[in-house]
């Protein structure tokens, strides 16, 4: 049976556009379907956090993202007896060579999944709504899937492989009788983005008049006119989120008459959850996002933890249809599964400080200093540095071209091959599909007048680090290991 596509992907959210957009750079044919007859239109999440934005650096889409959310505001805290306190949810440094993006930024998940949109469709493709599936086989060369349209018409798809980024309820992830263990964590929560009057747009309202449960916090939307309602709710039982109920709610719960909503854009109730699964692949399947992973939304990681996952599995997929080698596939749960787990441990953690007036947001929140250390990816003999060493972040430095233009290592590092940076090479290895070599120095293609290469490197001369499709060192080494070191590069590239 003739394939239809390299990759189908199932779930057009922030995980499965991202991995549409990567593979569509890389040159791999996909197709992406999504069930819901149109784009999601809420803020489920909101928060961008750095590391995130040096992704969406890389995918040429950072700017447009930024330009449509802002900063977060400042939260105010109300008290019982009329009084309230104002505090920074996050302490931000200021950017550094090293790290472009100091902090996180405010964009409600329906502008970012526009601009994603908009991005994938500059690459030639588009999200197939209302296209659900009903079923997939699997065999030795591909994944033949069972789709229904929006009309109830069937047909089917054969594809060299299947990712689901299909969300919490994911039907990949239970067609492939993945477990997917946790425990609920025994609150029930109300979300809703809605037009109101009553409030200023100058900070995140917090009002916590009695118990825990009597909480909500009401939070401007960057780059819109709407507000974010958010509070518990009973465990059982519905709950009304017409303007009129929740004008009410917020009446109860903030001692304000004066705060009516008019308008409910979008809302939900939910349990919250910390459930993992238990695989990330089998066979020719993949899972990704919520798909694979459901926690807390404090600290803002989900839709974050969602993009890398996709920005990993992406180069790896297109090296692997370049006649890479399959194992290189196992590397994605080896490397992604270990984040996500540490990620529940924290989120739930926050949400616990957060039931008890604690929002405080620190720099473990901002992704920087995720790694892959323990990576079967990694060069065994990799020396490394006191600064670095193979599996963590690749720094950013600006820099200065030998032709006299400013430049930065993100600059150089942007799109979809490997990059080997030498430090004062005498000798450039032999160029290779998929691999772009870069050298500094007096003599080298860059030049470090001001120190930030070396600063956040520190490799000594003759040494050369080699920087993954994604932004991860896969080694340090000397020249006389080099060749050794790019047999890692998969064969023929990751272009």
């Amino acid at each position: 049976m003739p394939f239809d596509t390299d990759v189908l992907i199932c779930g057009a959210g922030a995980a499965g556009l991202t991995l549409a957009i990567d593979l569509a750079r890389r040159g791999v044919r996909l197709i992406l379907i999504e069930q819901n007859a149109q784009p999601f239109g809420g803020s489920r999440g909101k928060g961008i956090q750095p590391r995130t934005m040096e992704i969406f650096e890389d995918l040429g889409i950072v700017d447009r993202v930024a330009a449509a959310g802002g900063p977060y505001p400042p939260q105010r805290e109300y008290r019982a007896d009329g009084s309230s306190r104002e505090t920074v949810m996050t302490e931000l440094p200021p950017s550094s060579p090293a790290e472009p993006y100091a902090g996180p930024l405010m964009v409600p998940q329906f502008k970012t999944e526009g601009v994603m949109r908009e991005r994938l469709a500059e690459l030639g493709y588009r999200p197939q709504f209302g296209q659900r599936m009903t079923g997939f086989e699997q065999d030795a060369d591909g994944v033949t899937a069972r789709i229904v349209d929006g009309k109830g018409g069937e047909h089917r798809l054969r594809a060299r492989y299947l990712v689901g980024t299909d969300g919490g309820r994911s039907f990949v992830r239970h067609e492939l009788d993945i477990p997917f263990p946790g425990k609920t964590l025994g609150i029930r929560a109300l979300v809703a983005d809605v037009r109101l009057e009553g409030l200023d747009r100058d900070a995140w309202h917090r009002f916590q008049l009695g118990t825990d449960e009597s909480m909500v916090m009401i939070c401007p939307l960057a780059g819109t006119d709407l507000f974010q309602i958010q509070g518990p709710v009973p465990l059982e039982g519905d709950v009304d989120v017409s303007p009129a109920a929740l004008t009410a709610l917020v009446a109860a719960r903030t001692g304000r008459a004066g705060i009516v909503v008019h308008d409910v854009s979008w809302a939900s109730v939910y349990a919250m959850n910390a459930r993992l699964a238990d695989r990330y692949r089998v066979g020719r399947v993949f899972l990704a996002g919520d798909a694979a992973h459901i926690h807390p939304p404090t600290g803002g990681q989900g839709l974050n933890t969602s993009v890398q996952d996709a920005y990993n599995l992406g180069w790896k997929l297109a090296a692997v249809l370049d006649n890479g080698p399959d194992t290189l596939l196992d590397t994605y749960e080896a490397e992604r599964r270990p984040i996500a787990e540490d990620m529940l441990g924290l989120s739930t953690r926050l949400l616990d400080e957060a039931r008890k007036g604690a929002m405080k947001r620190n720099r473990e929140v901002r992704q920087l200093d995720l790694n892959y250390r323990d990576s079967p990816l990694n060069l065994p003999r990799s020396i490394g540095t006191p600064q670095i060493g193979a599996g963590d972040r690749a720094p950013d430095a600006p820099c200065r071209g030998h032709a006299g233009q400013p430049t930065r290592l993100f600059d150089l590092f942007r799109g979809p091959h490997w990059t080997l940076l030498g430090w004062g090479a005498q000798e450039r290895p032999v160029p290779r599909r998929g691999l772009r070599i870069v050298t500094v120095g007096d003599q080298g293609d860059i030049v470090d007048d001001d120190g930030h290469i070396a600063n956040a490197y520190g490799l000594a001369a003759g040494q050369w680090a080699l920087v993954r499709p994604d932004g991860y060192l896969a080694a340090i080494v000397a020249t006389s290991d080099l060749e050794g070191a790019l047999r890692i590069i998969p064969d023929r590239g990751s272009i």
